[in-house]
Parts: structure tokens; sequence; C-alpha cells
């Protein structure tokens, strides 16, 4: 009997752990890489099918989320986001990046890039880290992952979803794309439509600009979101084009940041 419990406690650990805190939830980040997927080189997916085998770039995506019931990765939890003040412009926030030591989403996705150019990095690092890039690029596209510390990017900001208790950045991880009611490859064919040329613009912006760009909608949505408000169809209406338009983004900038990786 006691045996039987533990068990199931590890089983409720492991199936709850992950879902506490992630940028986009599960269907979120395999958006992204289901995007990303469809602009890769055939150099690209052949590289990266030595690194993951079977495992396709959407469904490797949850990885870092996943491995959160893993103690011993309790280390990777702050490459997740990063801490950015309210009020800043766009030449304060590059300005901060260009210098920033802090171990967060940013500098962590410039040492990963670098670590994956290196031809000689070992299988298993490969591996982790690879999962680990394409996991951060979708996070540095909810912006809330691009948050303010005080209140946990959000997590500290009640409010109710259809009347359900939650918080805003919940909301923003799983409530907005889940109530679209697709599934990840639906969604992905959804949205996936973009032109050379806005692909190439995209794919030439550096990450400070991805991150400024998550920024400005961050700052919109805090000042739009009332603490305890009940956020429901007037929510959705007004933000899902930001969704959409994030998840897209991402999706483009990961395939531009893997084929310059692997090409």
């Amino acid at each position: 009997m006691i045996n039987l419990f533990k068990k199931t406690t590890i089983l409720f650990l492991f199936l709850y752990l992950p879902f506490c805190s992630m940028a986009w939830g599960v269907l979120g980040h395999r958006i992204v890489g289901q995007v990303a997927d469809s602009y890769l080189t055939k150099n690209t997916k052949r590289e990266i099918f030595k690194i993951l085998g079977n495992e396709s770039v959407a469904m490797t995506s949850n990885w870092p989320d996943f491995i959160k019931s893993d103690p011993s990765y309790k280390y990777l939890d702050v490459w997740h986001y990063i801490n950015l003040r309210s009020g800043l412009s766009e030449t304060d926030l590059k300005n901060y990046l260009a210098t920033d030591t802090v171990t967060d989403a940013y500098t962590k996705l410039n040492w990963l890039t670098a670590q994956l150019k290196n031809k000689e990095l070992e299988q298993d690092k490969k591996v982790l880290y690879l999962r680990l890039l394409i996991h951060i690029v979708g996070d540095l596209h909810q912006p809330l992952h691009i948050g303010r510390a005080e209140d946990r990017g959000g997590n500290g900001v009640k409010v109710n979803w259809f009347k359900d208790p939650s918080n805003l950045h919940t909301v923003w991880d799983t409530k907005l794309i889940d109530f679209q009611q697709l599934s990840y490859t639906e969604y992905a064919t959804s949205i996936n439509y973009t032109t050379k040329a806005q692909r190439n613009e995209w794919q030439a912006e550096p990450v400070s600009e991805w991150i400024w760009q998550s920024y400005q909608h961050t700052e919109k949505i805090y000042a739009e979101t009332k603490p305890d408000s009940n956020l429901s169809y007037e929510y959705n209406f007004k933000f899902i084009g930001v969704v959409n338009q994030q998840l897209l983004k991402g999706g483009v900038h990961l395939a531009g940041l893997l084929n310059e990786i692997f090409n």
C-alpha cells in the first residue's frame, strides 16, 4: 500500500509540475516548433536529425518544461525568462542587454547558440543544448516571460478566466491558445502565412530586437489588464492577434537561428 502511494505521488508530481508555469504551455511551444520546421533548410533538417533522431522540433520543444519534474535540472529555471522593469525605452532596454551578465533567457540563448556552432561538441550536450535553445526562443516570444520580477512575470497578478480563478501569466501561457480549440498542427497551419521578404526581415533581427518587441507587448498587457478582472471573450478578441503574431514570429526567428547554426 505504501509503495502504491509513493508511485501515485511520483506520477502526480511528474504530471503536475511541468505545467505550473511555462511559456506558451505545451501547445504554444509546439506551434512555434511546427512553424519553424516549415522554414528549415534541408541541411539544417539533416543536422537536427543527427542530434534528435525522429523527435521533431515541435515535440522536443516541451522537454525543458517537462524536465522541471526532476530536481537535478532546477538550475535551468532561470533560463526561461528575463526580468525587466517597466518604463524602459528601446535604447534603455538594448543598452541593458548589451551589458547583461545575469543568468537569464537572453544570456543563455547566446551561450547555447555559440555552443551548438562547435562541431566538436559531444552528442549528449548537443541534444540538451538544442532542446533548450528551441524552447528558449519560444519563451522570448511569450510577453510575460519578458515580465517584472516583483510579480514573477504576471504569476502574482490574479485574474479570472471565464470566472475561473487564474493569473495573468497562465492566461498568456495556455488559456488564450487553448480557447482556440485547435491542435498544434492546425494552429500552425492557420497562422503560417509569410512572404519571403517578411521572413528575411524578421530573420535579420537580432535577439535584442525580439526582446524589445515582446517587451512592448508586455507593457500593453500590464496596462490593459487590471488585477482581479474577469477575462473572457473581449480579452480574447483584443489580444489573440498578438498571440498569433508572436507564435508566428517565434517560429520564423527559430528557423532563422537554426539555419544559421547548422548551415
